[in-house]
């Protein structure tokens, strides 16, 4: 297509950078303030939520350390061990070398799911499902934050595309448009996040266990599933696989979610 009828994507991932004398240069990246961002607006949306349901606001600070801890780690060894395994398996030390870049939303999710197992132990009045219908609320808003950082980075990059919306990522030295499927999934983010709260809202402490947690899994891995058809293979060895691994990934949180839902639909039907 005609690039003058795309939309043109020359950010910069940078936003400013700032000399510190023995230090060095310091860069803040766009990348890094929206997943601070992220984390900050989860934090104020779990007070909200807490006060609403009588529960102690200082557990959410509390839970906001388990999340980063468990997000972070989750998300490095996710990419380690699912989209490189054999370099990482033969390099354990650049495992820690997280300003290299590679973060796996996957590896986010199971790392958040034991992260939020070991806060629920820690806490005998909110039962393990029940601070995961509340925490995927933000974590749906988070993962619009993570994709927008991720289109700053021009990676995760769609499928070449003619559609008008496209967008020609000029730091990657291309002249042609692709499927901006960072957006699509932020997007998509924005509107789960907010059916989500509006869900909880109308019912709060009344809400049956588990729904809210099913009904993320179905719909964000779902849209994950579809998304990845219009995406390009982060790594090589997934052009030789009927599905990439992030649909392989996802397909088990979809089950999953599926399970969760029809035993909070039965478990509310016996109440």
């Amino acid at each position: 297509m005609d690039i003058l009828n795309a939309i043109i994507w020359n950010q910069s991932p940078d936003i400013f950078s700032v000399d510190i004398p023995v230090l060095g240069t310091l860069t803040i990246r766009w990348y890094g303030l929206l997943f601070a961002s992220a984390f900050l607006a989860g934090q104020y949306i779990m007070f909200k939520i807490f006060k609403a349901e009588g529960k102690p606001e200082a557990d959410v600070e509390a839970m906001t350390l388990y999340m980063i801890v468990a997000t972070l780690v989750g998300a490095r060894l996710g990419h380690c061990l699912f989209y490189q395994p054999d370099y990482y398996l033969a390099h354990p030390i650049d495992i820690f070398k997280v300003w290299e870049g590679g973060l796996a939303s996957h590896g986010a999710t199971v790392g958040i799911l034991l992260g939020i197992y070991l806060y629920s132990r820690t806490r005998p009045d909110q039962s393990y499902l029940w601070v995961l219908d509340r925490i995927v609320i933000v974590v749906a808003l988070g993962g619009a934050f993570i994709r927008l950082g991720n289109l700053f980075n021009s990676e995760i990059i769609g499928l070449p595309t003619e559609m008008p919306w496209g967008f020609v990522f000029t730091k990657l030295g291309e002249n042609f448009a692709r499927h901006p499927a960072q957006l699509y999934e932020a997007i998509s983010c924005v509107f789960l996040f907010l059916s989500l709260f509006m869900l909880w809202n109308r019912t709060k402490s009344k809400t049956p266990e588990g729904i809210l947690f099913g009904i993320f899994c179905i719909v964000l891995f779902s849209l994950r599933i579809f998304y990845e058809f219009l995406k390009e293979n982060q790594v090589d060895f997934e052009n030789g696989l009927p599905l990439n691994m992030g649909q392989i990934l996802s397909i088990p949180m979809v089950i999953i979610g599926v399970g969760v839902v029809i035993r909070s639909l039965r478990k509310e039907k016996t109440t």
